[in-house]
């Protein structure tokens, strides 16, 4: 009996500890000079409200999840609009999202550095708690044109443990989506949502973040 107990006992010491925050997710927004001040208000407006949605936000705040905002544009144009923020309850969301929608626009004239955005995004996880998943979503509506190829970034990113996902937003470039597929995506089960357009964003990316949030995975949509 002592010994099944202490046996026991020594199992539970050994096991390993679950981690307190399931996702760290940095949502990384494009406002490259092809994007004009009405998309750049449907982006923001659109991730606020898909992080309230409240099954996102109800997975969010039961997995301790940990958010950032990211800005870009071209190369040595990346802001972290807003920090490393805990979720821990839907006023910390709503919290959360009203700083998105009111986030003022840093950059309006510069190219498309997808390479880069990922680069500073990727070094920003080091301030990051220690979560179970490190994703990236990142946002678009070009090509890169600018700095690093973001496909030389993916053995820096799988060494971390961070995905990209990406949404594409095919205003003009029809091919977007095939192109984040084979050059910006990376990690298991990393997937590219397409939107036909800016305002076809707004539910492409609340789909895009229930996926995310509750774990579900595909090769591409």
């Amino acid at each position: 009996m002592l010994r099944s107990l202490f046996l026991s006992a020594l199992f539970v010491l050994s096991a390993p500890l679950a981690k307190a925050c399931d996702l760290a997710l940095a949502l990384a927004v494009d406002v490259s000079g092809s994007v004009d001040a009405k998309e750049f208000r449907i982006q923001m407006d659109g991730l606020a409200e898909g992080l309230r949605d409240p099954l996102v936000s109800e997975a969010l705040v039961r997995g301790k999840a940990h958010l950032m905002l990211v800005q870009w544009t071209g190369t040595s144009r990346q802001q972290i609009s807003l920090p490393w923020t805990g979720i821990t309850s839907f006023s910390d969301i709503d919290r959360f999202a009203d700083q998105v929608a009111t986030s003022p626009r840093v950059w309006r004239s510069f190219s498309t550095a997808i390479g880069e955005a990922l680069l500073v995004t990727m070094d920003a996880f080091a301030d990051a708690p220690d979560c179970t998943r490190n994703l990236i979503d990142l946002s678009g509506d070009g090509f890169s044109n600018e700095g690093v190829e973001p496909i030389r970034l993916h053995p820096a990113l799988r060494a971390k443990g961070i995905t990209v996902n990406a949404i594409a937003i095919e205003e003009s470039e029809p091919e977007l989506t095939a192109y984040f597929f084979e050059n910006v995506i990376v990690g298991e089960g990393a997937f590219v949502v397409s939107a036909t357009g800016f305002a076809d964003y707004p539910s492409r990316i609340r789909k895009k973040l229930l996926r995310e949030v509750t774990q579900q995975t595909a090769a591409l949509q």
